[in-house]
């Protein structure tokens, strides 16, 4: 049985880690806008170079490659980290929504036994007694289907022979 203060350290525990995973992800983020603000330098120094370039020097041809190839990798590096990290969010969700039900459900299995702990003796037994009156329904019910069943298997059975007596009478008149 699974008390009160187990379950409030379990939320405890579990709302604990969904902080550490929030400040991760506050974490992540920052390191993607800084990314995105280096990337955005790399972009004016390319801008810069290609201007350069189309000027007409051919000394900086290979500093704009390795520039352009620096800006490319910042890209894929950038497109890789996103991902990464809305594939982490989403797990980090899934998880969380999961451990969410499984205490949402564990709440509910337990709230009628903390309920009944709190009620007087004669509320008590009115529950008992109607767990009871339940089940003695349940037999009930399963002896009248049983009974419903007999009945048709008998009624069928009688018309059956009725129907052999009406025509044996029929075959007497014949003869």
């Amino acid at each position: 049985i699974v008390t009160k203060d187990d379950v409030e350290k379990s939320l405890k525990a579990k709302w604990q880690y969904v902080k550490d995973k929030e400040q991760l992800l506050k974490d992540l983020r920052s390191q993607i806008e800084e990314t995105g603000q280096r990337l955005s330098v790399r972009q004016g120094e390319r801008d810069y170079w290609l201007e350069y370039k189309n000027v007409g020097s051919k000394t900086q041809a290979n500093k704009i490659m390795n520039l352009e190839k620096d800006i490319k990798e910042v890209k894929d590096d950038l497109h890789r980290a996103t991902e990464y990290y809305r594939n982490a969010l989403k797990s980090v969700k899934e998880e969380n929504d999961r451990l969410l039900e499984r205490h949402m459900k564990l709440s509910k299995e337990q709230a009628p036994e903390n309920a009944v702990r709190y009620l007087d003796k004669n509320s008590r037994r009115e529950i008992e007694e109607n767990e009871w009156l339940k089940e003695e329904v349940k037999i009930y019910q399963k002896e009248v289907s049983d009974l419903k069943a007999s009945i048709q298997l008998l009624e069928e059975e009688n018309i059956g022979l009725v129907t052999k007596l009406i025509d044996s009478k029929l075959q007497n008149l014949r003869v």
